[in-house]
């Protein structure tokens, strides 16, 4: 019996429609969130897990389709099927098509791979669907454990909620910030692997210990980490690269601002610059200037200003009637300016909850994603904090200047790559 659609058609959010135009082998637009178990995966009971989480997110069964003014989701009857790990690591998904799913499911050993294509969702909208996923995958596996039933999971939103498009319920044509003009920001180069592929370096750090070393600082553990990635950046520079500065890009998830349950995009971006000609680089200061740039940024008014701004071209009738054969090209030289105006990108995560019947199921929780630049993910799960750096580049020179930092604070951190030479953390 031909499974029946949920929903026909929906348009991108605002966000979203940035990642079509612009995605390439180089960079896929695909992140990547791995659960890692206590023990390894039953493939079986995780395509169980994944047909139940499919009913809750119906919306991830859908392919991108490219219409005469925007690109756009459609629904699908198309079934996805977990499958061993067979791809390097964010893969592209959408190749122009409109036929593939937006995501997908692997696993390898005791590790579930949830990978998402941009477009489709943010890093907090993909984690809902990743913590329900375990969710199921542990109740069936770990049913002994839960003779009444497994205990509920604080991710409770309706279906109409998690389809919700949240850049659009607050939109308000009336508060928009005037065009940002940026200058360039120093930019990492180098020999690049081949293939496509990505060096994926991980950090695994005790979460109490992070938090204490920041608090000596007198500053928050985004704050801290980011000033110790401008400072390793800082150690592969020249006197001649300090005529730019270092711009760190931070998403921000605005569903901390504006009451919102979306699975899908909502989300900003903030900038926070070091000028090494300018200020002394000494850590401490740098601390002092990404903590007054992030405080002068993340306000509700600041965010809602910029959200509005962007949304605005869309709402503007001549922009909506122009063809998308035109639009193309206009989104893919916006996006070559915004990305000239950044150095590194710094995604933050933060905490990932589950029931506490489940916590000793599960080891860790990392994310990371593609990128054509050098980029920081983190997150945490009971006292493990994992930061993922992934870049397209041959040398982990700012990889290993950033652990050596911490290290050198007295921190210990545990190190795993894919690459086959690491040098080892002093």
């Amino acid at each position: 019996m031909k499974r029946q659609r949920t929903f026909q058609w929906t348009r991108l959010d605002n966000a979203a429609k940035i990642f079509p135009p612009t995605s390439t082998a180089r960079d896929a637009k695909v992140f990547r969130f791995a659960c890692e178990l206590a023990e390894p995966v039953e493939p079986d009971a995780l395509q169980k897990a994944l047909d139940q989480t499919l009913v809750q997110f119906p919306f991830y069964r859908s392919s991108l389709k490219k219409g005469l003014f925007w690109y756009y989701l459609e629904g699908s009857d198309q079934p996805v099927k977990v499958r061993a790990e067979d791809e390097p690591p964010c893969s592209m998904l959408y190749r122009g098509d409109g036929r593939d799913p937006l995501f997908r499911v692997t696993y390898y050993r005791r590790r579930i791979n949830l990978e998402v294509y941009h477009a489709l969702a943010d890093g907090t909208g993909a984690l809902h669907f990743l913590r329900v996923l375990v969710y199921h995958y542990l109740a069936l596996v770990h049913a002994a454990d839960f003779p009444d039933g497994p205990p509920p999971i604080d991710y409770d939103a309706s279906a109409t909620q998690k389809f919700d498009d949240s850049f659009l319920k607050y939109y308000s044509r009336d508060k928009k910030a005037p065009p940002e003009l940026n200058p360039s920001a120093y930019q990492l180069c180098g020999s690049r692997l081949p293939d496509f592929r990505l060096s994926i370096v991980e950090g695994c750090f005790s979460v109490q210990a992070l938090l204490a070393k920041a608090h000596e600082y007198g500053t928050t553990l985004t704050v801290f980490l980011a000033s110790a990635l401008i400072q390793a950046i800082h150690s592969q520079m020249s006197l001649r690269d300090e005529r730019r500065p270092v711009v760190v890009t931070v998403p921000v998830n605005l569903r901390n601002y504006f009451p919102s349950a979306t699975a899908r995009n909502f989300f900003s971006v903030v900038n926070v610059g070091y000028d090494f000609s300018r200020r002394s680089g000494a850590f401490e200061d740098i601390i002092s200037e990404v903590a007054r740039g992030l405080e002068a940024e993340l306000t509700a008014d600041k965010l809602a200003r910029r959200m509005n701004r962007l949304a605005n071209l869309e709402h503007t009738m001549l922009i909506r009637v122009i063809p998308l054969f035109l639009k193309i090209p206009v989104l893919k030289f916006s996006n070559w300016i915004t990305e000239r105006e950044v150095t590194v990108s710094f995604s933050n995560i933060g905490k990932v909850e589950m029931p506490a019947a489940m916590q000793k199921h599960i080891r860790l929780v990392d994310v990371f994603l593609s990128t054509k630049r050098l980029q920081a993910c983190m997150s945490s799960f009971g006292d493990n904090f994992v930061i993922t750096f992934t870049t397209p580049l041959v040398s982990t020179d700012v990889q290993r200047s950033f652990f050596r930092i911490l290290t050198g604070m007295g921190l210990e951190v545990t190190v795993t790559t894919n690459l086959a030479e690491f040098e080892e953390v002093d």
